[in-house]
């Protein structure tokens, strides 16, 4: 069966379970063309669970803001980061993503790596090591690149509105 995807419909995700068997449950989602990809575990459990959902108080100085795009799938993510200014380390984490499980689960991965690191290791953190927890299949290492941009994004927008 594949989905129907309507025009007023940004992404929808089918989740297909193998059986009754629980034990050999296979997740596959399907893209907007309508092929079976397979998700790794990761993936799924950060879509359907996703950690730090929602968004700080950006009047805050000690909160950063970053807001990507990707043109090509249409995925939107904001990410942000409370920094404590004494220590610059990174305390909380929220973001807000409108896109595919891939963009989501990266999201949520991304908030949770950077909290307890300080904004220099956080900065730190690459693409290819989100592809590489989430086993990302190749159609959606962007997602691992957004959520790389958005962390960037969010410790420059942090740093502009606390230069010493």
């Amino acid at each position: 069966m594949q989905p129907n995807f309507g025009t007023n419909v940004k992404k929808v995700l089918w989740i297909y379970y193998a059986g009754n068997d629980l034990e050999n449950l296979k997740n596959l989602i399907y893209n907007k063309k309508g092929a079976k990809m397979a998700y790794s575990e990761k993936v799924i459990d950060h879509y359907s669970e996703p950690r730090n959902v929602g968004s700080l108080d950006k009047s805050d100085n000690s909160v950063g803001t970053g807001l990507v795009g990707a043109p090509e799938c249409g995925d939107v993510m904001k990410l942000q980061i409370q920094v404590d200014p004494e220590t610059k380390e990174i305390v909380d984490a929220k973001f807000k993503t409108f896109g595919c499980g891939s963009a989501i689960a990266s999201s949520s991965l991304a908030t949770e790596w950077v909290k307890g690191k300080s904004i220099d290791e956080a900065m730190s953190i690459q693409n290819t090591e989100i592809v590489e927890e989430l086993s990302l299949p190749p159609v959606k290492i962007h997602c691992s690149v957004l959520a790389e941009d958005a962390i960037k994004a969010a410790i420059t927008d942090y740093k502009s509105r606390n230069q010493d």
